[in-house]
């Protein structure tokens, strides 16, 4: 790919997950798998998607997968995106700053915090794991 910008997925947009289909019906590629700088707090919403939300305090490093989007590759894939998720600049432990999905803080209001999960991926197993019954992921 010649031109493209970097997207840090943190949830359901990375490979073989739910919404995977939507990067690469817009052409992106995979290029690593990577963590932020230990700014950040996870939330479940429904067990449905994470919301990742940066703060000031008691963050934690989350695994994220980076993509390589064409810029109305882009456009397309955050259109599809569940509301409430956004785009930001994420910084990743590596030192490089690049776009990624962030959740607003409202979308996290009585929503599951899985932060100590270190990611989306070890959340899933975990429920997977433990066969939550109310699990929307098994469906």
């Amino acid at each position: 790919m010649a031109e493209g910008i970097k997207l840090a997925v943190n949830g359901t947009l990375m490979r073989g997950l739910a919404l995977n289909p939507n990067l690469l019906n817009a052409g992106a590629e995979f290029l690593y798998e990577a963590a932020t700088t230990p700014y950040y707090r996870l939330w479940s919403i429904d067990d449905v998607h994470p919301a990742m939300v940066r703060v000031s305090q008691g963050g934690i490093a989350v695994a994220l997968e980076v993509w390589q989007v064409p810029p109305d590759g882009l456009v397309q894939v955050l259109l599809q995106e569940p509301p409430g998720l956004s785009i930001g600049k994420v910084p990743l432990s590596t030192g490089e700053t690049v776009l990624g999905v962030l959740g607003e803080p409202v979308l996290c209001e009585g929503q599951r915090e899985i932060s100590t999960y270190g990611g989306w991926r070890s959340y899933c197993a975990a429920l997977e794991r433990e066969a939550v019954p109310h699990s929307k992921l098994s469906q």
